[in-house]
């Protein structure tokens, strides 16, 4: 690359100039972490749903119920992992995004465990942690309803679809950006009282953004995501929006 060479790169301004810019973003910046902690406090206070329904999962121990992921702890995070059943490997998207999560022990000290589930067959999720060198605990739901109940299997022949809390209709009304058929990713949580277990909470698509910290990052950045949907300058490197 030539040194002459011009890359698209923000105005150069005086040192007191961009500090003005700076301390105006940083209100905003304050505003926004108030309001996140508004919102993290609101879903905390979500009312819950019992699950009555029996699902069965194959695991490293060997078959497994819903409440057998929790590993006698409090509350559980369930990672919807893309994993087609006829698929060698898993999505790239979900993989990145195990990739970046990092040490995920604070979770196992305050009473919480977290697990991937897939619809692939066990074989191929074990195959393919082990080519990841990854120490995540997978199950595989095959077999079961527990990806279509929960919206990150999407077949209109076993369920109606529905994705993001808005069905297929909905989707296709709207134009979003959202899947219609087959895998799909998503993050739910659950809570037990005894062997009682609730479902709390789920997520789909970029409400999993904050799993791992690369977005907030890269947010940080002049360049940003480097995605589609931003409101970039003219020239500023982009690439189609994942998921």
């Amino acid at each position: 690359m030539s040194t002459n060479e011009e890359l698209p790169a923000p105005p150069i301004v005086p040192q007191q100039e961009w500090l003005k810019q700076r301390l105006a973003l940083l209100e905003q910046e304050k505003e926004l972490t108030r309001r996140l902690d508004r919102i993290n406090a609101a879903r905390r206070r979500l009312p819950m749903v019992r699950i009555d329904k029996q699902y069965t999962f194959d695991g490293p121990r060997g078959k497994a119920s819903l409440l057998d992921l929790f590993e006698n702890r409090r509350q559980l995070i369930v990672y919807h992992f893309m994993f087609d059943p006829a698929a060698e490997n898993g999505c790239p998207g979900c993989t990145g995004f195990i990739d970046a999560m990092g040490d995920l022990s604070m979770l196992n000290e305050r009473n919480t465990t977290f697990a991937v589930v897939s619809r692939a067959p066990l074989a191929k999720l074990q195959a393919y942690r082990q080519s990841k060198d990854w120490d995540i605990t997978w199950y595989s739901s095959f077999g079961s309803d527990f990806n279509y109940d929960f919206h990150v299997t999407l077949d209109e022949s076993v369920a109606p679809v529905e994705y993001g809390y808005r069905s297929k209709a909905e989707m296709e009304q709207l134009n979003v950006p959202s899947p219609t058929k087959g895998e799909a990713p998503g993050l739910s949580v659950f809570f037990r009282t005894g062997n009682a277990v609730f479902h709390t909470y789920s997520t789909y698509g970029r409400g999993m953004e904050s799993i791992t910290d690369s977005y907030s990052l890269l947010d940080r950045t002049p360049y940003g995501r480097q995605e589609s949907f931003e409101d970039s300058p003219a020239g500023w490197p982009q690439k189609p929006t994942y998921g």
